[in-house]
């Protein structure tokens, strides 16, 4: 007897969650403000930022700056990123996890903290093409943890907030589903210490993407 799928769209996060950029982010950050003459956040506050809009990001990571310095500091954490995002890449599995729930004919979707252009360039890949039904970065709507981003997408693609799952490695994340009332999976191999998921009530927290995939095959 054939199993009814529990979610129609099934939302992913992506830098943390799909994409092993965590280090980097953490690093570029550090540099822009080390470029600048700034004191560089611990890596511990550069990586709670993760799932932000980068000017909400910068403004947690660097308070109190100038309203004009924080473009510069954008510029420059851009720089770094670009220079070097050529040595990061999906974490192992993802692609087969995510082929897997095409075929069951789950809606995909990517709510993301990164840029439009950002997210375009990491998806114009042939691995990556088609893969996605819809997504939303921090420039085109409101940021993490607002629920627009999340209404957004259940609205382009017909879901109601039960059947829409998801998933992500940062409490804001976690925050944006529980603000659009919908049902969330936290991963702990992301930017966010796991312990802090609990308050959010995800549905489970995994472990690695082998673990998340065997979840979403079961419950999913």
């Amino acid at each position: 007897m054939t199993r009814t799928r529990r979610f129609d769209l099934i939302a992913f996060d992506w830098d943390g969650t799909l994409f092993d950029s965590t280090a980097l982010i953490v690093r570029s950050i550090q540099a822009a403000c080390a470029d600048m003459g700034l004191d560089v956040p611990s890596a511990e506050r550069a990586a709670y930022v993760i799932g932000l809009g980068l000017r909400d990001a910068l403004e947690y990571a660097v308070p109190g700056l100038p309203h004009e310095r924080y473009a510069e500091l954008g510029a420059s954490y851009r720089r770094h990123y670009f220079a070097s995002q050529h040595e990061i890449s999906l974490f192992p599995g993802t692609l087969e996890m995510l082929h897997a729930l095409k075929a069951r004919q789950h809606f995909l979707a990517v709510a993301t903290g990164k840029s439009r252009r950002g997210l375009d360039e990491a998806l114009a890949s042939t691995e990556l093409r088609g893969l996605f039904d819809a997504s939303r970065t921090a420039d085109e709507t409101q940021s993490k943890p607002h629920p627009r981003m999340l209404q957004e997408l259940m609205a382009e693609l017909g879901v109601a907030p039960e059947r829409t799952l998801m998933i992500g490695d940062t409490t804001h994340d976690l925050q944006l589903a529980l603000n659009a009332g919908t049902p969330s999976v936290g991963v702990s191999f992301g930017a966010h210490d796991h312990e802090t998921f609990a308050a959010l009530e995800p549905l489970f927290v995994a472990h690695s993407t082998a673990e998340l995939h065997d979840w979403l095959v079961q419950h999913g």
